[in-house]
């Protein structure tokens, strides 16, 4: 009999972004875990979990995260906006008062979930897509939760959700401006570099996804964005 709110999981969418991921973890972007093959769909912390939402790779899965689309109105969009703030705000230093920009009102937040005994339904990791032109997404502001950056699933299975989901809803190109100690790591999981750019004084690489390695998701867009 599965054990709820344990490791062993549950399940149930700009150039000037900034990607955090801890670069301290050596084994970082090599998961060997996996989830359950066949799971029971269920709600919790308000939202529906099923055995995709804890995906990570085409063969990869999490045993203790689950990473989700926020549809308008979501329990966990307070989460979602106090993550972000802590990280770029707080702790990078990135924005003085706050990370928010004309972006989000086009863009489609997504959270990282853990599922455990002591932290069940904390959002533990963020970021955003936005189509910035017809058919070309960009990801941004993703970062992971400063107690929680020795799990590289976290990171992963954010990149995924996103760059998954946009494919999904039709995307021809997916990029995002990745920090320097960064680049190896989003390389390993099937990126390319184009260029090197400067923001905010700290070097970047803009980088591009190879959606052949990404499959669409079967998720739907929403009609309206959760932004509040």
């Amino acid at each position: 009999m599965r054990r709820l709110l344990s490791p062993v999981v549950v399940r149930k969418g700009d150039l000037i972004a900034m990607f955090f991921i801890d670069p301290s973890s050596h084994d970082i972007g090599r998961s060997h875990s996996s989830a359950p093959a066949s799971f029971t769909p269920s709600v919790r912390w308000g939202i529906g979990i099923d055995a995709d939402d804890f995906r990570l790779s085409p063969t990869a899965s999490s045993d203790r995260f689950s990473f989700h689309l926020l549809q308008p109105g979501s329990a966990l969009l307070p989460g979602y906006w106090q993550l972000r703030s802590a990280i770029f705000c707080e702790e990078q230093h990135l924005f003085e008062d706050s990370d928010r920009d004309e972006l989000d009102d086009q863009a489609y937040p997504i959270s990282a979930i853990h599922h455990g005994l002591s932290h069940g339904g904390q959002v533990v990791g963020v970021v955003r897509i936005v189509e910035r032109h017809p058919r070309v997404w960009y990801g941004g502001r993703l970062g992971v939760h400063h107690a929680f950056r020795r799990h590289n699933q976290i990171g992963k299975g954010l990149i995924w959700k996103a760059v998954s989901t946009a494919h999904g809803w039709g995307c021809d190109r997916f990029l995002a401006t990745v920090q320097i100690q960064n680049v190896r790591f989003f390389q390993r999981l099937h990126w390319c570099s184009i260029e090197e750019l400067e923001i905010r004084g700290i070097r970047h690489h803009l980088m591009q996804a190879d959606l052949s390695y990404y499959q669409p998701s079967r998720e739907r867009r929403p009609c309206a964005r959760a932004v509040a």
